[in-house]
């Protein structure tokens, strides 16, 4: 189906070449679109261009469902707002409402548009996401390490267009398009070639104004995906590529770059208006990001972020010592952020300013505007597509589960996902598992009680269950000893995990104690890991269920790859909705678990 030609932008053009912007950098001080700088915005030396963006989409058509659906918000007196936000319907109608009034409007978007999505976009390999991307009038983005969840052909074809090669075409007479915005790889290479595996860098281009974008992933992309999916492809420093192709973009007289990198930082607030300069440039943000804006070239305005679905709007200074914006809007299309881009005519550059105002703002995505009808038709044609699949009923709750939303390391379904593995896989003939552990990245949503649909409130549809884990990961039985176990527990709070722990959810029977008042390794007290009330024993060998992307070292964890004696068995997902069928009926609900099998020390 044709995408919807969006009001004023039959007038942009993209031109696709070699990338990155000579120029200074874009402040948080810079000005508001329309702002007073001695020139006249449209006819004047300067003119204001608007940057909308966002990052983290994951095929979050629909409002996303529980606490992943909700944004907070800092109150005046003090206090904390939760705001329901998200959804393609809104996304769309926010974008369009914010570039009227703006002649010079660009938008982008920095990775994971895709993968991990819920069974509406997920069960038609991302296709409805692209589409809806088209005619929301996204104009670039970055790649990001969901794109290679199914490899890099499939990455390829969701750009080219074409139907899947196993499923073929969804709808009768309709052959998919593709994105008809460029997706990004400046840093993702062919080991074979050398050359990037998509554009690079792509130029805007408006009635002479030019700007350029760059476009990465994170290097350790390969550390957080299946082998599989980026076999044959090599990542690159963020910093060396993204200065490589700004002086590509330099010789070709444009001096105007953003980079949209997808990988991100830590705000001191969960607070999406939180100012995060307010203790001083760049010291209300944390991560890896923090390193990497202070060491991208000066030519580069704006860095536009994701990955660690943060809210932030803040400034870092560049290698020159002056401030430059750097932005997240969150995720699941919550936010989005405006930016004002003051373009020099003359010089060809963006203007830095001291004023005190900001010059990029996060908004949300609120759900009281209208509604974008050509996105409510969009999410119907393909709903009605998977409904024969999403609507069938596979469990029943008694209230909320708190999976991705929880504010604790052990989430409540991250309790019951790993008990459902675990009994999945602990028969004899099964792998005969002792425990299962789930890598929290894999939870990607809650479990809500109220209805998403007519199904009635407390039941868990397929649908929602594939929401929840959308990976299809097959089930792995290893044998590892208790000294590999302990290895792999550390391996939650150290080494490239010590910044940013990713703590696993451990099924019934294993308890422990995490002190996060030390260290690295130390975090983890040795003598208080148990099974069934027993201590680890370092020498005894141990049957443990997980994905098969834990089995191979996913998330920094390559202990698992030395588990040996592997049985394969049932997906994830096919274990997750078992589990919930077995043990929940309308009469007898599940009841969302305690989450006390990991003790945690502040």
């Amino acid at each position: 189906m044709p995408a919807t030609p969006q009001r004023g932008r039959t007038v942009r053009r993209l031109t696709i070449g070699a990338a990155v912007l000579a120029a200074a950098g874009l402040t948080a001080a810079a000005l508001p679109a329309g702002a007073d700088t001695g020139h006249t915005a449209r006819t004047g030396r300067t003119v204001d261009v608007q940057l909308l963006s966002f990052n983290d989409f994951h095929g979050n058509l629909e409002p996303p469902q529980g606490s992943s659906g909700t944004v907070e918000e800092a109150q005046p007196d003090g206090s904390k707002k939760t705001v329901p936000a998200g959804g393609a319907e809104y996304l769309a109608q926010s974008l369009r409402a914010a570039r009227k009034g703006h002649p010079y409007s660009v938008t982008a978007a920095a990775g994971d548009l895709v993968g991990a999505s819920p069974l509406l976009s997920g069960l038609f390999h991302d296709e409805p996401t692209i589409e809806a991307m088209n005619r929301l009038g996204l104009d670039v983005t970055s790649v990001g390490n969901h794109e290679f969840d199914e490899g890099r052909a499939e990455l390829t074809r969701l750009q080219k267009g074409g139907c899947h090669p196993k499923d073929g075409c969804y709808e009768h007479g309709k052959k998919f398009r593709g994105a008809r915005f460029p997706y990004l790889t400046a840093n993702v290479t062919d080991e074979k070639t050398g050359k990037p595996l998509l554009k690079p860098y792509t130029v805007w281009q408006h009635k002479g104004v030019k700007i350029g974008f760059i476009g990465v992933t994170l290097e350790g992309t390969p550390d957080i995906v299946n082998a599989d999916g980026i076999k044959g492809l090599k990542f690159h420093d963020e910093v060396e590529t993204i200065n490589k192709y700004a002086k590509v973009l330099n010789k070709q007289g444009v001096k105007s770059i953003v980079a949209l990198i997808h990988e991100g930082g830590l705000p001191a607030s969960t607070s999406y208006n939180y100012h995060c300069d307010s203790p001083g440039p760049g010291d209300g943000i944390s991560g890896p990001i923090t390193d990497i804006a202070k060491h991208v070239t000066s030519k580069v305005d704006a860095l536009v972020t994701g990955h660690t679905h943060q809210a932030y709007s803040c400034t870092i200074p560049d290698p020159s010592g002056r401030p430059r914006t750097v932005t997240s809007a969150a995720s699941y299309g919550k936010l989005y952020t405006d930016t004002t881009l003051t373009y020099d005519r003359r010089t060809r550059d963006i203007v830095r300013t001291s004023v005190k105002a900001p010059g990029a703002v996060n908004h949300v995505v609120d759900r009281t505007q209208p509604k974008a009808a050509d996105m409510t038709s969009l999410i119907a044609r393909w709903n009605k597509l998977a409904a024969p699949v999403a609507s069938r009923p596979v469990g029943h709750i008694s209230a909320d589960i708190a999976g991705r939303g929880a504010a604790a390391p052990e989430s409540p379904l991250g309790d019951v996902i790993s008990d459902a593995q675990l009994e999945a896989t602990k028969a004899d003939g099964k792998g005969g598992a002792q425990l299962a552990l789930m890598n929290p990245g894999g939870v990607r949503s809650d479990l809500a009680f109220t209805a998403s649909g007519s199904e009635g409130d407390g039941v868990v549809t397929y649908g929602e269950a594939f929401t929840v884990q959308p990976f299809t990961n097959m089930m792995n039985v290893v044998d590892l000893t208790g000294a590999q176990l302990l290895t792999a527990l550390q391996q939650q709070v150290s080494g490239p995990n010590e910044a940013s722990p990713k703590i696993l959810q451990v099924s019934r029977g294993l308890t422990y104690t995490l002190d996060m008042t030390k260290k690295g390794a130390d975090r983890i007290v040795k003598d208080s890991v148990r099974l069934d009330g027993t201590a680890l024993d370092p020498a005894k060998t141990y049957r443990v269920a997980m994905n098969e992307f834990l089995a191979g070292g996913g998330d920094g964890f390559p202990a698992f790859k030395d588990g040996k004696n592997k049985y394969v068995g049932p997906s994830d997902l096919d274990a997750f909705t078992a589990y919930l069928t077995a043990h929940s009926s309308a009469a007898d609900p599940l009841t969302p678990p305690k989450a006390d099998r990991i003790t945690v020390v502040k």
